[in-house]
């Protein structure tokens, strides 16, 4: 059978378009999954079905996780990099934060060339994917297939409270709904975890489509490469088991991920010649772009040594209840940094208080580079985070800022001493640099590994329809095509794009 469209990866965005397309009925789709599929919600793993949007709920390891790692800076060590393999993706896995990009990621990538793509085009998508429980109006949708929710304030466990009033003393406004546009300050996160359940894209969106007999998913099936005639897509090579099959399709759109998709597209010929031409590849385009503009949010944690006399919160739900977005001082990006009160239960035998802060708008690229031409080889992750004076900087204040909360009068009767980064190295800005270059981590917010824009910029892979340069009939959906990491965690970044990209296809055909 020739399918109208395959779908490449039934994650955050690759569920989405699928379900999408597939409401044409004349449209026949292909989703194809490298993961387990669980159609009924009952048969659903704990691990898949729970979650509090904590970061103990965030599934590494095991059957569901790609198991990649990475280095995340030149002085810290191999880090895991979570993805999902699983129906859902990553939005299976992932800590549920559903926290929109802000209105000026959007008029960034317009600026750049996707015009397409600002804020008042994304406006009624960013609507369109949610049905927010606490908020409606203008800004919020009601009726989409992802359920939003907040913790209340009351619900904040102590040093959760306490971070809280902390960030209001040293003159932080509160934000009680961080997805609204002009939105800043601490408050509570939103989260798609109703009533404790992880509401993935699989749940939200393959649930509805399933039964339509034009869309056929097909689980535990890697996709191995594109397969061209010329420039032209015809079909993809698949490994099920110990098979290995091709299937025709009409339209190939490849919704990997901002790992895979890369990786799929090298080794089908379509990258920087130099390094495909190392494994023996045969060119089909050589587009110096792909793998490259890797982006992300670099992290640090800082941590506490708690009194004996502190109530330890559970550790089901502990962590992301609250946060606090601000712009560093004298910043060229608004909102910028994020802070995120947690507790760990794994360090020492009191745990810890943890502060961890974050930059939500890096300077700082890596890349992504094939170390064979097989896809069951994972490709070389360089974050490179940190790589530039003005992140280092940033963080440099943010880990400092975080110490000036922990001295607040609301954690007084908290806070016993601190433990890392300790006071010598806090006071001194190249001792500073080094722990943080030494204990930088990913948000796990990989994208622009095949960035988006006009074909003036010699490094886009895509134009803003998702159709891949040099190719036809071969597009892409999904974090990688997004020109830099937006100001927020990529999971509805992700969805937005494949809805995004499914309607530019439905206006094409």
């Amino acid at each position: 059978m020739k399918y109208d469209k395959i779908v490449i990866g039934a994650g955050s965005a690759g569920a989405v378009l699928a379900s999408r397309l597939s409401e044409d009925p004349e449209c026949s789709v292909l989703l194809l999954e490298a993961g387990p599929d669980y159609p009924k919600f009952e048969e659903l793993p704990s691990d898949l079905k729970h979650g509090w949007g904590t970061g103990p709920d965030i599934v590494v390891g095991g059957i569901h996780d790609w198991q990649y790692t990475g280095i995340a800076s030149k002085l810290s060590k191999a880090m895991p990099v979570p993805r999902g393999k699983v129906t859902g993706g990553t939005s299976a896995i992932n800590g549920q934060v559903f926290l929109r990009p802000l209105p000026e990621d959007f008029e960034r990538w317009a600026e750049w060339g996707n015009d397409r793509w600002s804020f008042e085009e994304c406006l009624p998508y960013l609507r369109k994917i949610e049905t927010d429980l606490d908020y409606d109006g203008d800004f919020h949708g009601q009726n989409g297939p992802i359920l939003v929710k907040r913790h209340p304030l009351e619900s904040l466990t102590d040093d959760q409270q306490a971070f809280y009033e902390a960030c209001q003393f040293l003159g932080y406004p509160t934000n009680l709904d961080h997805n609204m546009p002009d939105a800043t300050g601490v408050g509570p996160y939103p989260l798609n975890n109703p009533d404790g359940i992880r509401f993935s894209t699989a749940l939200g969106y393959l649930s509805q489509s399933r039964h339509r007999i034009n869309l056929t998913i097909r689980a535990n099936c890697v996709t191995r490469k594109i397969l061209f005639d010329g420039d032209k897509a015809i079909g993809v090579e698949v490994m099920s088991g110990e098979e290995i099959f091709q299937v025709e399709g009409k339209e190939i759109i490849l919704s990997a991920g901002a790992i895979a998709t890369p990786q799929i597209l090298m080794l089908s010929g379509i990258g920087p010649k130099e390094s495909l031409s190392q494994f023996n590849i045969d060119i089909v385009s050589d587009l110096p772009g792909v793998g490259q503009n890797l982006r992300d949010h670099p992290t640090v944690h800082t941590t506490w040594q708690p009194h004996s006399t502190f109530n330890k919160p559970e550790q089901k739900i502990g962590p992301q209840k609250v946060a606090l977005r601000y712009t560093s001082k004298d910043s060229k990006y608004q909102n910028d940094m994020i802070m995120i009160m947690r507790f760990s239960h794994e360090i020492g035998d009191m745990g810890a208080l943890m502060i961890s802060v974050g930059i939500y708008l890096a300077d700082s690229t890596g890349e992504i580079s094939l170390q064979s031409d097989d896809i069951d080889t994972q490709p070389l992750l360089d974050y490179n985070l940190l790589d530039q004076a003005y992140d280092l900087e940033r963080l440099r204040d943010g880990v400092r800022l975080a110490d000036e909360i922990a001295k607040a009068p609301s954690f007084e009767n908290m806070v016993m001493g601190r433990i890392s980064p300790t006071e010598k190295v806090l006071e001194n800005n190249d001792l500073l640099d080094s722990w943080m270059l030494e204990n930088v981590l990913t948000m796990h917010h990989i994208s622009g590994t095949c960035k988006m824009g006009p074909s003036t910029d010699k490094m886009a892979v895509v134009n803003q329809y998702g159709s891949v340069y040099g190719t036809r009939h071969l597009r892409l959906a999904d974090a990688s095509i997004l020109p830099d990491c937006p100001r927020a965690n990529t999971n509805v970044a992700a969805m937005l794009v494949g809805e995004r990209i499914s309607d530019f296809i439905k206006a094409s055909n």
